[in-house]
């Protein structure tokens, strides 16, 4: 019953779908056709068609509509059911016409094992990629290892001969202080000495004239002359007065006592027994949390795991990057290096972010040693960059990277011009590269001028699909004309910034008359307000806005308000001067406060909307 039905519906589907073919194609769409139904009927009845052709009902269909719906079958079915199709379309008779022809047969395989092998070769690619990067984190793993090698044995061989030189420091010190302390006991030795000698050669010369004169004495107390007597004993009498003896010193002008030179060692003994090592600071652990990244200026903060009053300074180093995660061996861009900063912060101004992150480490130093670098963390700087498309600029604009000079002989370099055509732009989704980044413009076709005429402008290399975004223009005030602005991708070849309906831009004039004004579509409003020596460009794209500041004060120049249906891209125009871009750069805290404030206002140039 089931097999009547099912031809049924099968002969009818294929002269449907026939009929409506011209018959040029009936015979060469038989084939398509086939498979078509086959897939389409096989889809809604696939159990009820492999119990069937199982029970036999497959030998009632004709042989060629049987080839062919095993052949869509094997083309759709899941692999558990592909054995049983098979088995239960094989002839068990092996003359039986219902075999497959070997050539249906050999055509139909390919079919299946290339979407077999097109998975395969999927999961093998991602195998592949994920070896691939895993030997990519291995070698630079290796790397760091064999590095760490090298400065530990560099470190060593350092430290021993610091220690080495503070100890042979040491021991001269000590040699210097014994050559001292015993010069100055030899001297006072030798002062005593001598002041003993000359006392102890007084003395016995003094003690010589008196026993002369004792002798003497005794000598006339023995005579017994009266004649002489008198005077003799006068004499002697003088002579004893006068002797040397009564005129010194009987206590010793110095003392043989030198305990005052005597020296106690113990507590230096005990000091050098107690050298050591110099304790190392603590690593520093940065606050991620507590870090800053707002209008091109970044905020690191940091702690220590414990107090330590001995520390004297930080150094803190800084590396772009645009690699998240920690650091590798070989990266693009050098460590910058901040000395001799006094507190746990600090903040670094001024800065380009011209990748994607900035990895930070620092390490606390006291009077002698630095300790080890805190784990580095990575902040995202999320700005919008760009280059200049050289391929896209006019012939009379000289541009070299960020800068563009108007020449009247023509000063487009055509090297970098055809270098740039050469080279694929591939466009970068904002989601894939980084949160709200802007796409890669395509540049010019090669051989054809992306400007001409009087349309002296360049555009940058960068749409602008998503989010917020701001650079600033510094321009020659003597320009003859300037304009900054954005611009869709139709803009025409003709087509001066703000005389159509595809650019939107500031134009400054200084021909004949000095004007500032604000254009679109053709219409001009003209701004009442200093022409400032550089000019902010703000883009909220998913607002619509378009705002222009005086980069220096920002102030607010002029705003347009509109529905952007299409990517914009930064566009420029100078005619008889020079300008220069800077990129890089983050929206301003300033311009972001403005603008929520101005969100729920009226546009300033309804007029040229």
């Amino acid at each position: 019953m089931f097999s009547q039905q099912f031809m049924q519906m099968f002969n009818q589907a294929c002269k449907v779908q026939l009929s409506l073919l011209p018959l040029s194609l009936k015979s060469a769409s038989c084939v398509v056709m086939y498979i078509y139904v086959g897939v389409s009927l096989q889809r809604s009845a696939n159990e009820l068609l492999v119990s069937s052709l199982e029970g036999g009902a497959g030998a009632m269909l004709p042989t060629y509509w049987r080839w062919w719906l095993v052949f869509a079958r094997r083309c759709t079915a899941p692999r558990q059911h592909q054995y049983q199709l098979r088995r239960a379309n094989k002839p068990k008779n092996p003359g039986d016409g219902g075999r497959i022809p070997a050539v249906f047969a050999a055509r139909a395989a390919p079919v299946h094992l290339s979407g077999e092998m097109g998975d395969q070769k999927e999961s093998l690619r991602k195998i592949t990629h994920t070896l691939a990067m895993k030997n990519e984190e291995i070698s630079n793993f290796i790397s760091t290892l064999k590095q760490s090698l090298d400065n530990l044995e560099a470190n060593s061989n350092r430290v021993q001969e610091d220690l080495q030189s503070e100890f042979t420091a040491l021991h001269s010190v000590l040699d210097e202080m014994k050559e001292n302390m015993l010069t100055r006991i030899k001297q006072e030795r030798a002062s005593r000495t001598y002041e003993l000698q000359s006392q102890l050669s007084a003395c016995s010369k003094a003690l010589e004239s008196s026993e002369e004169l004792l002798e003497l004495a005794n000598q006339t107390l023995c005579s017994s002359e009266t004649d002489g007597f008198s005077q003799a004993a006068k004499d002697i009498k003088d002579s004893v007065t006068m002797a040397p003896a009564f005129r010194l010193s009987l206590k010793a002008k110095a003392s043989d006592n030198m305990s005052h030179l005597m020296v106690d060692f113990s507590q230096e003994r005990e000091m050098l027994q107690g050298l050591k090592f110099l304790p190392v600071p603590a690593t520093p652990e940065i606050q991620v949390s507590e870090c800053q990244v707002c209008d091109n200026t970044v905020t690191v903060v940091w702690t220590l795991p414990e107090p330590d009053s001995k520390i004297d300074h930080y150094i803190l180093e800084h590396r772009r990057t645009n690699h998240e995660g920690p650091p590798r061996i070989r990266e693009d861009y050098p460590w910058m290096v901040v000395e001799g900063i006094r507190e746990m912060e600090h903040t670094l101004t001024g800065l380009r972010f011209d990748t994607r992150y900035i990895t930070f480490r620092v390490k606390a130093c006291n009077k002698a040693v630095a300790g080890e670098f805190s784990e580095p963390i990575t902040l995202e700087t999320h700005a919008f960059t760009f280059k200049l498309d050289s391929a896209s600029a006019h012939q009379n604009l000289k541009v070299e990277d960020l800068s563009v000079e108007w020449d009247s002989s023509g000063g487009k370099i055509q090297d970098i011009r055809k270098e740039k055509n050469r080279t694929n732009s591939p466009m970068h989704s904002p989601a894939r590269s980084a949160l709200m980044s802007p796409k890669r413009a395509p540049t010019a076709r090669p051989g054809r001028d992306r400007f001409t005429a009087e349309s002296y402008t360049v555009l940058a290399d960068t749409m602008i699909d998503a989010g917020q975004q701001y650079w600033e223009v510094r321009f020659d005030k003597e320009s003859k004309a300037f304009a900054v602005g954005v611009a869709l991708r139709s803009l025409g070849r003709f087509d001066q910034l703000g005389k159509s309906s595809a650019s939107w831009c500031i134009h400054l004039n200084n021909w004949l008359q000095q004007s500032l004004t604000a254009k679109h579509n053709n219409k001009a409003r003209t701004l009442d307000c200093p022409i400032p020596s550089s000019i902010g460009v703000y883009v909220n794209y998913d607002e619509g806005v378009l705002s222009f500041y005086n980069s220096k004060t920002k102030q607010l120049m002029h705003s347009f308000k509109t529905k952007f249906q299409q990517p914009v891209i930064p566009a420029f125009m100078v005619w008889n001067g020079s300008f220069s871009v800077v990129t890089g750069l983050q929206v301003p805290s300033v311009v972001q406060s403005g603008q929520r404030k101005n969100s729920g206002t009226s546009s300033s140039n309804a007029s040229l909307t």
